[in-house]
């Protein structure tokens, strides 16, 4: 009788899923569910802080191309050692006298370095860019300064970062903290 029992469980075909099969199929389905979920969460992240980096180092680009615009022939450091600060995003100061392309040609130097100045804070503090009223634009956290000795300028520009980092406390330039990041671009500036 023995025989009989063993040829009788042979024969049957197993068919359908067991519920344990399920079980594990699922949890395998929900896991890489939740690890393609991470992924693009962490892609997203990286974009905003590479985004950052990049806005901070076009911004640092734009006022050394400025400044160029502006040196003059002859001894330029008297001229562009106003564009050196040490406190650009901590207060927006309009000039007195905008020369853009709507004012009549003959704007000074200093009109025109107070221009520039206004017009980069103003990019760097997002201030270019509003979205019912508040700045939609610009660095978080921004904070630059520009210094300079003899020939040589340094735009440092800072802003927080999402997160945390060892290397950030030699911050020269505005704010310290864990997570703020720079971007330091040095340039020769000098009567050709």
């Amino acid at each position: 009788m023995g025989n009989k029992i063993n040829k009788t469980f042979s024969l049957r075909k197993q068919q359908g899923m067991s519920f344990l099969e399920v079980i594990i199929g699922m949890v395998i389905l929900v896991t890489g569910i939740l690890g393609a979920v991470a992924m693009q969460a962490t892609a997203k992240q990286g974009s905003f802080d590479a985004m950052q980096r990049s806005l901070a180092s076009s911004l640092a680009q734009d006022i050394i191309a400025r400044m160029r615009a502006n040196a003059p022939l002859t001894n330029p450091q008297l001229t562009l050692n106003a564009y050196v600060r040490d406190d650009y995003g901590s207060a927006l100061d309009a000039p007195g006298d905008r020369c853009n392309a709507t004012v009549a040609p003959g704007c000074g130097a200093a009109a025109m370095i107070s221009n520039d100045r206004y017009e980069w804070e103003l990019a760097l503090m997002g201030a270019d860019v509003t979205s019912y009223g508040q700045n939609a634009g610009g660095l978080v956290g921004a904070a630059a300064c520009i210094t300079q000795d003899n020939n040589l300028y340094t735009v440092v520009v800072s802003w927080q970062a999402r997160n945390g980092t060892t290397d950030s406390s030699t911050n020269t330039c505005g704010k310290s903290g864990n997570k703020r990041r720079q971007v330091v671009v040095q340039a020769f500036i000098f009567n050709i």
